[in-house]
């Protein structure tokens, strides 16, 4: 099977209780139709009640002062094309919970809920990586090591009955993830599209490994997570744990091999809580979730009137160019704290609270960044402190 193990057990669950319905319905006790159409419909309850839970643990990620933000990941125009596209609802649910165990101080459950996460789809694992970028400059390592733990034991107690009693299944999607040529959405299918590039390894022969791309691949998302822990480690306040979880995810998907259409749905929790700007998220979304018209239109063909290759893969460029611009937004507000929307909020009558250091920092809220890890700060920098202004009013940022 292609998928990881959990996303595999909920297929099959699904089936079970697919047949189970059919069979009552052929006993004339319960409503009858075709049974792929109740395995879609018990698939599709179980991705939305997955979805359900992204929005809520995203809305408790908001912090009391923004909760309104959450909205945006419920009528995001990607989740009405793509929330039942395949199983990655799964993965989003076990992520932004993993994030909202985190937030609230229990980290060992965090780890547990991200192992879980990367036993349905493997890009929860790579909410880590920020973790520990954070932890180590705020010298909270104690912490992460217990959400490492707990992840690794997660995702080995579901991975590893299955290996052992079925390797060669459990071991499919490895293998077919290593043999995948460059995808469709893939910026390498993208200039291969515009130019006639045969790719890194030219032509390959049926089962033959794009070992060059894969390299490459690996080699260029390692290049962007040295650049995040740059980032990271030199930012005069320390980024906030959305800013740096959208980053890495976004990242990997930029460089990788594979950006199936459902993968989108991975950025739209960490997007609106690292960047909640509604327009500018509202105007990625709307371009993102539009590629799939080109996108079925080429897979039409041109003599079945549909469009050419170059339709589609202009559209998956624009795409890139909106996921590259709001990593620039990121990196921005990092440097700039003042420019950031979640922080920038005033204390005051009107929220009632004192200012916001990091809504989703668990451990990391409010906490001093260690002894000379980070460059010196002045008083303004410091958590909690009211952050310093940019060009624009922090008034005008905060009515936006």
């Amino acid at each position: 099977m292609e998928y990881p193990v959990l996303s595999g057990l909920y297929q099959y669950a699904s089936m079970r209780i697919a047949k189970a319905w059919h069979a009552g319905a052929e006993a004339g006790m319960l409503p009858g139709a075709l049974e792929v159409v109740i395995y879609f419909n018990v698939v599709a309850a179980g991705l939305a009640l997955a979805w359900l839970i992204t929005v809520w643990a995203s809305a408790s990620l908001t912090g009391r002062r923004r909760p309104w933000d959450a909205a945006l990941i419920a009528l995001s125009p990607l989740v009405l094309v793509h929330a039942f596209t395949n199983f990655d609802a799964l993965a989003t649910a076990f992520a932004m919970g993993g994030l909202l165990a985190w937030a609230r101080r229990r980290p060992v459950l965090a780890g547990v809920l991200l192992g879980l996460g990367a036993a349905a789809k493997m890009y929860p694992a790579l909410l880590l990586g920020p973790l520990l970028v954070l932890c180590f400059r705020s010298g909270r390592m104690r912490a992460w090591w217990k959400a490492a733990a707990g992840a690794v034991v997660a995702w080995a107690a579901v991975n590893l009955p299955i290996a052992v009693l079925y390797p060669d299944g459990w071991a499919e999607f490895f293998r077919l993830n290593r043999l995948r040529p460059m995808d469709p959405d893939s910026i390498y299918n993208v200039i291969a599209s515009f130019t006639g590039w045969t790719g890194f390894d030219g032509p390959l022969a049926p089962g033959e490994t794009p070992s060059t791309l894969n390299m490459v691949t690996m080699g260029l998302f390692a290049a962007a997570c040295v650049g995040i822990l740059a980032v990271g480690l030199t930012a005069r306040r320390r980024p906030r744990v959305a800013q740096l979880c959208f980053l890495v995810v976004a990242a990997f998907l930029l460089t990788n091999k594979v950006w199936s259409p459902q993968y989108s749905l991975w950025l739209v929790p960490l997007a609106v809580l690292a960047l909640p700007h509604r327009r500018i998220l509202l105007a990625w979304m709307t371009v993102d979730a539009l590629v799939w018209v080109p996108r079925m239109m080429f897979y039409l063909g041109v003599s079945n009137m549909g469009l050419p290759e170059q339709w589609f893969t202009a559209t998956v460029l624009v795409r890139d160019i909106a996921v590259v611009g709001l990593c620039a937004l990121v990196i921005r507000q990092i440097y700039r704290p003042g420019e950031d929307l979640v922080r920038a909020a005033p204390p005051g009558p009107v929220f009632g609270a004192a200012p916001v250091d990091d809504p989703a920092g668990g451990v990391l809220d409010g906490a001093p960044d260690a002894p000379g890890r980070t460059p010196a700060r002045g008083a303004a920098d410091r958590p909690g402190a009211p952050p310093r202004p940019h060009r624009r009013p922090v008034a005008r940022l905060a009515r936006r």
